[in-house]
């Protein structure tokens, strides 16, 4: 059996696993036919393809053919065509996923937890590949076993985690991974902080939208509150210009569409949600759909609720009625302004205001790379006065979709259909 792990770029742990009992030839790329698909704007629609010798020098190894226009690397050279061998890493050009190839014989029996002794893992698996348990269990939390930290916020910690084995086990299939955001020891007597952490679990639980992660459970344990959500795989914006630069234009609006998309779900709620925090790190990119996924609602607020508020600001990003504790749904429409300059510049969006007619603005005039119209676009979804914005997602949206129309032709290639359904609500 040929067996294909979708590592992390960073901790090289598997985040997607591929397994091909009989296949003889498997492709892979961006395209729907391909054995093996993978929606990267980084990689050909046909970029590789494995395949098995077939004459008796060579009977019954694996080899790999590059068919994709920025390259394969094996083991990190770059290669047309080369052996494979278990624990070849095969990298989608310089830049692109990694993947690591594997083959394993057919077993006539599998060993019962008590008997399995979890060898033959590779270093940094969560899960043994035999009787699917956790390799490192760092605690248990309730029913959750912490297995890595994730990171930190204000308030918060985040680790990767699953669900514990029930009585009776779960026999080799590996448990569902999931985020568990832990209130930090030092906030747990911050009345503020508890609010907050509790608005976030109360809020994700009445959302369903597939640019949200799920919510899963909400629990206080030995008087520590803790909140447990879907685990997307995916690129961070902030993350992917830092690894490849700036974003091409038709991407860079097509994933704020996808943004305003988000946000129109939200903001049309009742009452409406708003989520604050939004900035290039709290939207993904999930691998499998290059769809954008908003994250982070430790700051979310529901409009019309706690009329004092709390003052959340993201240096750039933040509008000005929101950095006075006076939040409005215009004030996530800013941020998608500000984060879009961001994907388009490469740099954080502080560096381009400017003071112009007694206003400090983000001021995006006197950049060639950006298109006239997507600049007046800019200009208005970051008007320093809410009533110069865009009045709805909806609206900024569509004025976006005008612009992608007339954008020029992208230096890479992007996601097939990057927009999931391309038509838009009329709703503004």
């Amino acid at each position: 059996m040929i067996i294909l792990n979708l590592l992390d770029p960073w901790k090289r742990t598997s985040v997607k696993t591929w397994r091909f009992p009989i296949k003889t030839t498997i492709r892979i790329g961006r395209a729907a036919d391909n054995d093996v698909i993978l929606n990267d704007i980084l990689i050909s629609r046909y970029h590789a393809e494995l395949g098995c010798y077939r004459d008796a020098e060579n009977l019954g190894r694996w080899y790999l053919k590059s068919l994709g226009a920025i390259g394969t690397f094996v083991d990190g050279r770059l290669v047309d065509e080369s052996k494979l061998a278990t624990g070849s890493l095969i990298q989608l050009g310089p830049t692109g996923p990694i993947l690591e190839f594997r083959e394993q014989s057919f077993r006539r029996s599998t060993p019962t937890l008590s008997e399995c002794t979890h060898a033959g893992n590779v270093p940094g698996n969560l899960f043994c590949i035999h009787c699917g348990e956790p390799l490192n269990i760092q605690r248990t939390v309730r029913n959750y076993h912490i297995l890595r930290l994730l990171g930190q916020g204000g308030i918060g910690t985040t680790y990767l985690a699953c669900e514990a084995r029930p009585a009776g086990g779960f026999g080799t299939k590996v448990p569902e991974v999931r985020v568990l955001k832990e209130l930090k020891a030092d906030m747990v007597e911050n009345a503020k902080a508890q609010e907050l952490f509790e608005r976030e679990g109360r809020i994700l639980q009445m959302l369903d939208h597939a640019g949200i992660p799920r919510f899963y459970d909400f629990f206080i344990e030995e008087g520590k509150s803790y909140l447990v959500m879907e685990l997307i795989h995916g690129l961070d914006l902030e993350r992917w210009v830092l690894r490849n630069g700036t974003v091409p234009v038709p991407q860079a609006i097509q994933w704020m569409i996808q943004t305003c998309g988000v946000l129109d779900y939200l903001h049309n709620q009742d009452p409406p949600v708003i989520h604050r925090d939004l900035k290039p790190s709290n939207l993904l990119v999930r691998s499998r759909d290059n769809q954008v996924v908003l994250i982070d609602f430790g700051a979310v607020k529901e409009l019309g609720h706690s009329p004092s508020g709390t003052r959340i600001a993201v240096e750039g990003y933040s509008a000005p009625e929101q950095m006075r504790g006076q939040p409005v749904v215009q004030s996530d429409l800013f941020a998608v302004g500000a984060t879009l300059a961001f994907l388009l510049l490469g740099d954080s969006p502080i560096r381009f205001y400017r003071h112009h007619e007694g206003q400090h603005r983000l001021d995006v005039s006197d950049r060639p790379n950006i298109p006239e119209a997507l600049k007046q676009v800019i200009h208005r979804a970051t008007a320093p006065l809410v009533s110069d914005r865009y009045p709805s997602a909806i609206a900024l949206a569509q004025a976006l979709k005008k612009c992608l129309a007339n954008a020029p032709p992208a230096s890479v290639p992007i996601a097939d259909n990057p927009l999931g359904d391309p038509d838009l609500p009329t709703r503004t």
